[in-house]
């Protein structure tokens, strides 16, 4: 039988002869997929992600489909017509490397995974927490306890470089004439540069992006969607709806904030959480009612007649 060795570390066992005798015997890790239970024993993950667990995936997920829409748009500018092919070529890229680590995950050839419950953010550094019974020999108990959450992150952004490199070269080489030999290719460099960086928030970060991200996409969403509304000028409804590229940043925009309500409500109680979803187009309304209050010009003007 495989009993854990320490309630602090969720993947490590000590083989027993029986129950009733000391600690002894071989000490080691659970196998992947497998988390110890109330018992102490190792035992096989067959639940499958919670809400939250899915939310999570799908913002870690989006992250690479955000920054490759946006270097995309930074690049490609008002030179090229290229940009709209190759925002759909992103979001082929990263729609197809979610559906091949899916089907590549346990179980394999099948969109759905099991997981392994999270129960505390310790569940994820187990690396940190490495018992020393006899204060000489430390059992390592590195083990992923919250199977797959850790590890699909990194097969997916691994996948979406295979699939970028296989298809977006090829297209912009085709289509991207407006712009230059060297300007072309600037949005796959800087994908060469934020997926080792995503990587490296994701084997470091994990744990604490799981708990953080919806308070990350809400204050992100509202911070860029006023940087966005006071670059481009946008001081009433008129000036908004004036380019249908506007409405299309703004309903963006408004996914993202109610994506991060339901992330934080966790719809647990439905009758109360779906009124929260009312407030997504809050933030965008306060900012097209106080815009002429707060513009630089009318300030500037009014103190230097006294006002």
């Amino acid at each position: 039988m495989a009993v854990a060795m320490s309630s602090t570390c969720p993947g490590l066992y000590c083989g027993r002869t029986n129950i009733n005798d000391s600690l002894e015997g071989e000490c080691g890790v659970c196998p992947r997929g497998q988390r110890t239970n109330f018992e102490k024993i190792c035992e096989k993950c067959t639940g499958s992600p919670e809400l939250y667990d899915w939310l999570y995936l799908g913002f870690m997920a989006m992250l690479p489909l955000v920054l490759h829409w946006f270097f995309i748009e930074w690049y490609s500018g008002k030179k090229s017509s290229s940009a709209l092919f190759q925002h759909i070529t992103a979001l082929f890229e990263c729609t197809a490397a979610a559906i091949v680590t899916l089907l590549l995950n346990d179980p394999v050839g099948s969109l759905y995974i099991r997981s392994c419950e999270v129960k505390m953010l310790s569940d994820w550094y187990t690396m940190l927490y490495n018992p020393s019974p006899d204060y000489v020999t430390t059992l390592h108990c590195t083990q992923e306890a919250v199977f797959p959450l850790y590890t699909i992150v990194l097969i997916y952004y691994a996948f979406c470089l295979v699939f970028m490199m296989l298809l977006r070269p090829l297209l912009v080489k085709k289509i991207a004439c407006g712009l230059g030999k060297t300007d072309r290719f600037k949005s796959i460099y800087a994908a060469l540069y934020f997926f080792p960086i995503l990587t490296v928030l994701q084997a470091v970060g994990g744990g604490l992006l799981y708990y953080a991200f919806p308070y990350i996409i809400l204050v992100l969403s509202l911070v860029t969607l006023a940087v966005y509304m006071s670059a481009s000028e946008i001081q009433s409804f008129k000036n908004l709806v004036a380019k249908k590229k506007r409405l299309v940043v703004l309903f963006s925009h408004w996914l993202l904030h109610a994506y991060g309500i339901i992330s934080i409500s966790r719809l647990d109680k439905l009758g109360q959480d779906l009124p929260l979803l009312a407030l997504v187009p809050g933030p965008a309304l306060f900012y097209l009612l106080t815009a002429r209050f707060t513009e630089p010009n009318r300030i500037l003007s009014e103190g230097g007649n006294g006002h």
